[in-house]
């Protein structure tokens, strides 16, 4: 009898954790939700001074002066709030690693030059505690791209909430990631703890060979593609890497090119016009000196943070300040990353310097919202608030790009999502010490 009561007791033990887990996870969330009487700024039209939006099975399914309330609506009051699309960061390693020394906690990259066929999603940990703390600030999705090699595989793009991978993901693959070749006289040795020159001629030498490389591993993808066309199965053997690379070819993937100097550029925009591949542009340090390259073929760039230090020593102080208004001015597309994981969380603050450095507000907010949506081809559910798009928003009680602005709500696919995280519990308890 004895037993059988503690079976009992086991069995409801574990009913009320699955039921607590499922209320902790918003699984028991109603499927309406409202937020009532904020100011609303849906970057796709004037801002709404006093308006509601209503949510229902994970969407925008109304938003407005006056969107009426459904009955039995769960209500945030948003008055004296203002709401606005949550953030996006088009370039983080997020979930991939959570303390650099620790390397058992470490999944950034790959054995190898060419690995087209790993793709980031299969190594994020959602349980990561840098995804709550990068919530904090308004971050709601994310860009995910894996390191190392000249291809090291393939970016995804994730919510910032869900218990799961598949709970997580938006697009398993927004693009391959290709680390241009560069030519750098100047090396560290760790052995000597001192700089050390190599000749020019030797260094682009080397360029020259990893850029022929890549020319003949894209030949061979080329060659792959015609067999799997046009021949038959037994006629070919599968090549997984060759294999990855035919959406790219086709132009279904564009290719995420990672380069930070004019010459770069210049020689990987020339390699993706010579192979036909669509080419964004990530980092993109000194893109102001190729802006009339990158406008008459169309480039976006997801430029780094603009909180950096300038990137030679004859260069003015703000010369990263001033970067994205350039480009602007230059009517080139760009996004405004953070390209970290632990500084990801000062994301908002990156595009605040841009738009204190000559950005407009309204660009400022579309460098971290929209034009990444734009640029990923995510722009049909993410970067404005509009009827039919995902509901990842954030209910501020101000100017998101401020730092003193506090994030009240934030939801994603359209579920109210807790804030809390590991520095905001390290600060409680600190404060409370005698």
């Amino acid at each position: 009898m004895k037993s059988v009561n503690k079976l009992t007791a086991s069995l409801l033990a574990g009913l009320f954790l699955l039921l607590f887990a499922g209320a902790s996870t918003g699984q028991t969330q109603p499927s309406v939700l409202a937020i009532r009487g904020a100011k609303i700024y849906t970057l796709a039209g004037a801002p709404i001074e006093k308006g509601n939006i209503i949510l229902r099975d994970g969407r925008i399914a109304a938003v407005g002066a006056d969107a009426a309330i459904p009955a039995g609506a769960e209500i945030v009051d948003g008055a004296g709030l203002e709401v606005y699309p949550g953030l996006f960061d088009s370039s983080s390693q997020l979930g991939l690693t959570e303390i650099d020394s620790v390397a058992g906690t470490v999944d950034n990259a790959e054995m190898g030059d060419f690995n087209p066929q790993l793709n980031a999603a299969t190594a994020i940990h959602p349980a990561s505690e840098h995804i709550p703390v990068s919530r904090e600030t308004g971050i709601t999705h994310t860009v995910v791209m894996p390191g190392g090699g000249m291809i090291p595989g393939q970016a995804t793009a994730i919510h910032l909430a869900g218990w799961t991978l598949e709970e997580m993901l938006v697009r398993k693959s927004v693009g391959l990631v290709l680390n241009w070749p560069q030519i750098s006289t100047r090396s560290f040795d760790f052995a000597t703890f001192s700089f050390k020159e190599k000749p020019y001629t030797d260094v682009k030498r080397e360029q020259e060979k990893k850029v022929q490389e890549l020319t003949d591993f894209f030949d061979r993808a080329r060659h792959y593609q015609q067999a799997v066309e046009k021949g038959s199965a037994a006629s070919y053997e599968r090549d997984l890497k060759l294999e990855a690379l035919i959406p790219v070819l086709k132009g279904e993937l564009p290719v995420i090119v990672i380069a930070e100097r004019a010459r770069e550029i210049k020689g990987a925009s020339e390699f993706c016009d010579k192979q036909k591949i669509r080419m964004i542009l990530a980092g993109g340090t000194e893109s102001y000196k190729v802006k009339d390259l990158l406008r008459q073929k169309n480039i976006p760039v997801i430029l780094g943070p603009t909180l950096a230090l300038p990137a030679n020593e004859d260069d003015p102080y703000d010369r990263q300040f001033t970067l994205p208004a350039e480009l602007q001015a230059a009517g080139i597309q760009f996004a405004i990353s953070s390209q970290s994981i632990s500084f990801m969380r000062r994301l908002p603050e990156y595009a605040g310097v841009a738009q204190a450095y000559g950005l407009s507000h309204d660009d400022a907010l579309k460098a971290v919202t929209l034009n990444p949506a734009q640029i990923f081809g995510l722009s049909k559910d993410f970067g404005t608030i509009e009827t039919g798009k995902i509901g990842n928003l954030i209910v501020t009680t101000g100017d998101p790009l401020e730092i003193r602005t506090v994030v009240r709500y934030l939801f994603i696919n359209g579920r109210l999502t807790s804030t809390d995280n590991k520095h905001r519990q390290l600060y409680e308890k600190y404060r409370k010490r005698p």
